[in-house]
C-alpha cells in the first residue's frame, strides 16, 4: 500500500514519523520524503505543499495483531511523548478495543489499535461526541459503512476512514474500527 500526504513543514513531519514509524525516512530529497514500512506493510510520502493540507480528512490507522505489539508501540510512542490519548477496553464502531491515539505536525491523527471482538454497542462518550460532530471515532448506519476504505496488509491492517460534512465518519463492517 502506498499513502502520499500534503504537510505545511517537512522538517517538522520528518521527525514526528521518525520517532512514530521507529525508523528514519529512506528517501529525503528538497520537500520530500518518503518511508518504507516492513510492518505494516506500507509506503508512505509526504510531499510539502502547505496549500494543499486538507483539513476535512478523517484519520489513519493500523490494528497490530497483539495486546504485545500494542504495548510495545505505546511505549515507543510515549517515550517520544507523541500520545494524545489512551483508550483501552473502549467499545467504538461497536467493537472492543484497546488503542492509542498521536497527531502528526499538520494534525493528521494516527489510531493504533488492538481489536478484542464486536461489541453490541458504542462507548456512550462516543455517541455525544458524534452528535457534537467531533467524534474520534465513527458511528455509522449499514449504508454509511460500506462507504469506508479498509486496505488490509499481513500482518497488520490500516485503515482509512473518509469523513463528508453530510454523512459523517464511515466505518466498514467487521474492520475492528473505523
Amino acid at each position: 500500500m502506498h499513502v502520499s500526504l500534503y504537510v505545511s513543514d517537512l522538517t517538522a513531519t520528518v521527525n514526528f514519523y521518525t520517532a512514530f514509524f521507529g525508523q528514519p525516512a529512506a528517501k529525503i530529497r528538497r520537500g520530500y520524503a518518503k518511508y518504507v514500512l516492513d510492518e505494516p506493510s506500507l509506503i508512505i510520502s509526504f510531499v510539502e505543499n502547505s496549500a494543499r493540507v486538507a483539513s476535512n480528512f478523517g484519520h489513519l490507522g493500523f490494528q497490530v495483531e497483539t495486546l504485545e505489539q500494542l504495548n510495545q508501540r505505546l511505549a515507543v510512542a510515549r517515550k517520544a511523548g507523541l500520545v494524545q490519548r489512551e483508550e483501552m477496553g473502549t467499545a467504538c464502531c461497536y467493537a472492543k478495543q484497546d488503542k492509542f491515539w498521536v497527531n502528526d505536525p499538520d494534525g493528521v491523527e494516527w489510531e493504533v489499535y488492538y481489536f478484542h471482538e464486536d461489541a453490541e454497542f458504542n462507548d456512550p462518550r462516543y455517541e455525544a461526541e458524534y452528535q457534537q460532530a467531533s467524534s474520534q471515532c465513527c458511528i455509522a448506519p449499514a449504508a454509511q459503512e460500506a462507504s469506508a476504505e479498509v486496505l488490509t496488509t499481513a500482518p497488520m491492517a490500516f485503515t482509512l476512514a473518509t469523513t463528508s460534512a453530510e454523512s459523517g465518519p464511515a466505518c466498514s463492517p467487521g474492520g475492528g474500527c473505523c
